[in-house]
């Protein structure tokens, strides 16, 4: 089976949508680009559009939270500014990313932004094909317990250490939007940014929020399709099928750096998606942190945690994709 394939289960995303037979008179859908891809959100039970609202909350978390922005709180944190009073969004993402780092024991950890940039999957998009010295050398800026947060400000222990919330941002920023829509007594919505969603309450014809996966262990036949029911839920995936690059050498190097070794390389996981009734933020950390792990500590870990559920695409022995889920199809 073609690794393509794999993307084909993540990227493909369609709700199974029954328009023609819904009264959409109070429903709204919202599209558009944010954070480098795509969104769209759909929301039941009011009268307002809040295109303008969420665009003022995207530019919010962006000017507190985003790499790809050199005049963000972030950037200049990340260039050394030590004088920079972090706001709301700021602390609560760095909070819940010192939450997560201690539960996956380090293996969710966004002081790899050295190595990510290094690898060519930063903003600074640098390529270099790192030495075991070099890689040794920028283990000593990798730690989220080396930094922290005191009266408004973040320490570090080195200046080099860099922080990269991009790993946990996405799905942050749907909680957020699904935090406004709850302040304004909306309890039916579902929130999609780049392949994350989080869901709540039912659809118009009183229905759950459902969404089709393109399943490429069964793409040759009709049963092709697996349904899941998001309401309630939010579900992220994480995967080194689109994020990685051949140097000329031929060798492959992935996006999800081991925060434990510091090296860019495949994991005999190929893909994970996290479904919970928790904040859309802690399934997106929770991915990018299996895709360290591998298959085998990932399992030992859900075993202490099985209020999470996961869809995980593997390498067999056979170099046959395989699927392992706790997470049962609806």
């Amino acid at each position: 089976m073609k690794l393509i394939k794999i993307a084909i289960l993540f990227i493909i995303l369609s709700f199974l949508s029954a328009c023609s037979k819904e009264n959409v008179k109070n429903k709204h859908q919202l599209t558009g680009r944010v954070f480098g891809t795509t969104y769209s959100i759909t929301y039941l039970d009011s009268k307002f559009n809040f295109q303008e609202s969420l665009d003022s909350l995207f530019y919010l978390i962006n000017k507190s939270t985003s790499t790809y922005i050199s005049t963000s709180d972030i950037s200049k944190i990340n260039k050394g500014d030590t004088t920079i009073v972090v706001d709301e969004i700021f602390t609560e993402v760095f909070k819940k990313s010192k939450r997560i780092y201690k539960e996956t024991e380090g293996y969710f950890d966004p002081t790899v932004g050295n190595l990510v940039n290094a690898y060519g999957f930063g903003p600074k998009k640098d390529k270099i094909n790192l030495t075991e010295e070099q890689v040794k050398d920028q283990m000593q800026y990798v730690g989220l317990d080396k930094i922290y947060l005191k009266n408004g400000l973040i320490v570090k222990e080195d200046s080099k250490i860099y922080l990269d919330f991009n790993s946990i941002a996405k799905g942050f920023a749907i909680d957020v939007v699904a935090r406004f829509f709850e302040d304004k007594n909306i309890e039916s919505y579902l929130i999609e940014i780049g392949g994350e969603i989080r869901a709540k309450g039912l659809k118009m014809n009183n229905k759950p929020w459902l969404i089709k996966l393109v399943n490429p262990l069964k793409s040759e036949d009709n049963s092709g399709f697996e349904i899941i029911n998001l309401s309630n839920k939010s579900m992220a995936t994480s995967g080194n099928y689109r994020k990685f690059r051949v140097d000329d050498n031929g060798k492959k190097y992935v996006h999800t750096v081991n925060p434990k070794t510091g090296y860019a390389t495949e994991s005999n996981l190929l893909s994970a998606s996290v479904i919970a009734n928790v904040d859309c933020a802690d399934v997106d950390a929770y991915a990018t942190a299996f895709m360290a792990m591998g298959l085998e500590k990932t399992k030992d870990f859900l075993k202490n945690n099985n209020e999470i559920k996961v869809i995980l695409l593997y390498s067999g022995k056979n170099g046959e994709i395989e699927e392992y889920r706790t997470y049962n199809y609806e």
